[in-house]
């Protein structure tokens, strides 16, 4: 039975976590760590106990080009990739999950209005939110459709050269907070064909916001429902052509869904080492935790989920950074995966912790709250398994003739 002893160091475990090989990649992944433990992980506590949204220590991680990470360059984004991405949320959310996953939400917003958006609407955007001298806001969700994005009920009727917005959205992150709202709404007939996206400012007329959410997690950004009455925005303001809505959210949240199992995967990383380090110390019938085989086959399985979900997420991300016919299934394979396994990680580690971690003098239970809606956002599991059930996406042509043969057979 292998003894651990106090001072066993973060490696032992960190050699396990990292999936990066080009040396770009180790380095803004290690500004990406430095940044978390010395600018977040310090306040974590404190942002969620006092529902502080970090501005400030947003702008310092937009510095260092985490404002925009995949928006092109010369509208002032970081030009990287989406596995680079991956890599950077799940370092960012070791220090802090609920900030990290609004810039994750931030840059999505970015990502959009720099993919969509003409050379006007870029350069008039892009460079503030990639510096976070101003935040975004995703308007999708709305009180009686959530998944079911299709069916939202927000209208913008053309009138002159403007829309006029009527509606809600709910469960906005940001909101009230945010300069910039890309907002989907209803422009024409029911179903996805209807639908079209506009960036409303702060500040427009018509434009006001509900109540403070009172959350289980997620308390660094603030939630509030976005209203919409009578809401004049420029018809210049439109990203694409009508009717294109649907499908520039869905492709937003297809990278969403791998941002959001990035953070996860920062919080399961997290938990491990915390989960390791207080076995290291806690003593239990003479003993360190550390000593009892049953708990280090835990923390075993524990790591062996990590760098599973790790590699599925990464997969995904090289799939939708190659346009690769697979991957909107493995966006959706990845989020309803890892964001399961990792709670899963979350939750055994704060049980390894004891009554300790249920104290909110303990990091591990901030995880764990922080971490569950994970599970809920950028579609639900069922959702996500709509998309996994295609099913020939994933097996050899061998596999897919026998399949078929079996079939035709029956």
């Amino acid at each position: 039975m292998r003894k651990w002893g106090k001072t066993q160091t973060m490696s032992h475990i960190e050699n396990l976590l990292p999936l990066v090989k080009r040396n770009e990649q180790k380095e803004f992944q290690k500004v990406a760590f430095d940044f978390a433990a010395n600018e977040m992980a310090p306040h974590m506590a404190e942002w969620d106990q006092k529902e502080i949204f970090p501005v400030e220590a947003m702008r310092k991680a937009a510095q260092l080009g985490f404002g925009g990470i995949y928006v092109n360059p010369d509208v002032g984004g970081s030009g990287l990739s989406r596995l680079d991405t991956s890599i950077i949320f799940e370092a960012l959310s070791t220090g802090c999950v609920s900030t990290t996953a609004y810039i994750s939400i931030h840059n999505m917003c970015a990502w959009m209005i720099d993919t969509f958006g003409n050379n006007e609407q870029r350069e008039k955007f892009c460079p503030d939110l990639c510096s976070m001298q101003k935040f975004a806001s995703y308007c999708l969700t709305e009180p009686g459709s959530g998944s079911d994005a299709a069916s939202l009920l927000t209208s913008a009727k053309l009138q002159g050269d403007h829309y006029i917005l009527n509606g809600s959205k709910a469960f906005i992150s940001g909101g009230g907070d945010t300069d910039v709202y890309v907002v989907m709404c209803r422009t024409g007939e029911k179903g996805p064909k209807g639908i079209s996206c506009v960036v409303v400012e702060k500040g427009t007329a018509g434009l006001s916001f509900g109540k403070k959410e009172k959350k289980v997690g997620w308390n660094s950004q603030p939630t509030r429902a976005v209203i919409f009455e009578d809401c004049a925005v420029p018809v210049t303001n439109r990203l694409g052509a009508e009717g294109e809505g649907f499908s520039i959210a869905m492709k937003g949240l297809n990278g969403g869904r791998i941002n959001i199992a990035s953070c996860s995967l920062g919080a399961a990383h997290a938990s491990v080492l915390l989960a390791r380090d207080h076995m290291c110390v806690r003593k239990q019938f003479g003993e360190t935790l550390s000593n009892s085989q049953f708990l280090q086959f835990k923390l075993a399985e524990m790591a062996t989920k990590l760098v599973a979900s790790r590699l599925l997420v990464r997969q995904a991300a090289v799939a939708l950074q190659e346009g690769r016919p697979d991957a909107v299934s493995l966006c959706s394979m990845a989020k309803l995966f890892v964001t399961d396994e990792c709670f899963a990680i979350c939750n055994q580690a704060l049980q390894i912790h004891g009554g300790y971690g249920y104290l909110k003098d303990y990091a591990v239970q901030q995880y764990v709250r922080d971490i569950r809606v994970h599970q809920i956002l950028e579609g639900n599991d069922f959702f996500c398994l709509i998309h996994v059930s295609e099913i020939e996406n994933f097996l050899e042509p061998s596999v897919i003739l026998t399949f078929r043969h079996k079939k035709d057979a029956t």
